[in-house]
């Protein structure tokens, strides 16, 4: 069933649409004009538009994904799942991994032009302080930093599989993403710790990005002819101390007070798993996310800069202004 391959009234296809990166790129598409289907499972997209099909289907569903790539012929798989909690090992290797497979393989079969998949940085294993990480990071088995960077990491290994059959693929590797998800949204939780008043932050850094610059660099590679590679899609590394009090500031909040140390830590992380068990909810601190906060990792952002000379990142401080902005619109509505 191979239909041709340059044809305007082809679709593109998008996993994850509800979440916050495939929400903003929907967003960016439908302004250029293209027509998506947009695949959806639990949670409803936030847009509507004469030009965006949703589709109600999940990524095991394979005879689905074989009749939602009817004329497609760009696919952007941004569905994953975030967590760092133990008890979600199963869902997140079943949805990272297994579905991330089963999408590989139906878009070789549907013979589509070209796939971007949304890694992370969690994939590139277990990170040096103080030394500058970038794209040659390799994984080793003894580096498995956080099970959740294990499944991405083994659902990278299926895009290169499917590159290695023919797949005209690539790979992004954003750092923690900014934007204005919805309040529930993991990546949404730092905004929302904040405005809430965490009172804690530490000096460990990390590279960050806004959701905007992350999205326009995918469609930018997408449109590129830029096969087989994978990039770190990070604007700048900053401390956590600087993003919270950022935040703070953009929202008129108190600033948090207390500096976390590895005593503190493994108190709060340990009486969190503790408040979890009781409870079976999602514990907002997990002795990853604590080793993570405290970590301090700088990421070479200069591949993708050198390769798409025309893209510029925003600068994180105008990101934060701009979402904690946003996010007040949405409270307020």
């Amino acid at each position: 069933m191979h239909h041709s391959n340059n044809n305007s009234t082809d679709y593109v296809l998008v996993t994850g649409g509800s979440g916050l990166v495939g929400n903003e790129l929907i967003h960016q598409l439908l302004q250029k004009g293209k027509k998506i289907k947009a695949l959806v499972n639990k949670s409803p997209l936030q847009i509507s538009h004469p030009d965006l099909f949703p589709i109600q289907c999940d990524l095991f569903d394979v005879v689905g994904l074989e009749l939602a790539m009817e004329e497609v012929s760009e696919i952007y798989h941004c569905a994953g799942f975030i967590s760092y909690s133990s008890h979600n090992r199963g869902r997140l290797y079943k949805i990272n991994v297994e579905g991330t497979a089963n999408i590989v393989n139906a878009a070789l079969q549907a013979s589509i032009k070209k796939f971007i998949h949304v890694s992370s940085i969690a994939a590139l294993g277990k990170f040096i302080e103080g030394k500058p990480i970038d794209e040659t990071m390799a994984w080793t088995e003894d580096a498995r930093n956080s099970i959740y960077g294990h499944s991405k990491y083994l659902g990278e290994m299926e895009v290169w599989r499917g590159i290695a059959e023919g797949l005209n693929a690539v790979i992004v590797n954003p750092s923690i993403i900014l934007g204005a998800g919805k309040w529930s949204n993991a990546s949404t939780a730092i905004f929302k710790n904040v405005h809430d008043g965490f009172n804690w932050y530490s000096e460990g850094v990390n590279g960050f990005v806004d959701v905007r610059d992350l999205v326009k660099s995918m469609i930018l590679l997408m449109e590129s002819d830029i096969s087989a590679e994978r990039f770190i899609v990070s604007a700048e590394n900053r401390s956590y101390k600087d993003i919270f009090f950022l935040i703070a500031d953009a929202f008129n909040k108190k600033r948090p007070q207390f500096k976390v140390n590895k005593t503190a830590a493994a108190l709060v992380w340990r009486l969190e798993k503790l408040k979890t068990m009781l409870s079976k909810a999602e514990p907002l601190v997990t002795k990853e996310s604590v080793s993570t906060a405290l970590a301090q990792v700088y990421f070479d952002n200069r591949k993708l800069k050198n390769r798409l000379t025309s893209f510029q990142y925003l600068p994180i401080s105008e990101t934060i202004q701009y979402t904690c902005s946003v996010l007040q619109q949405k409270d307020t509505q």
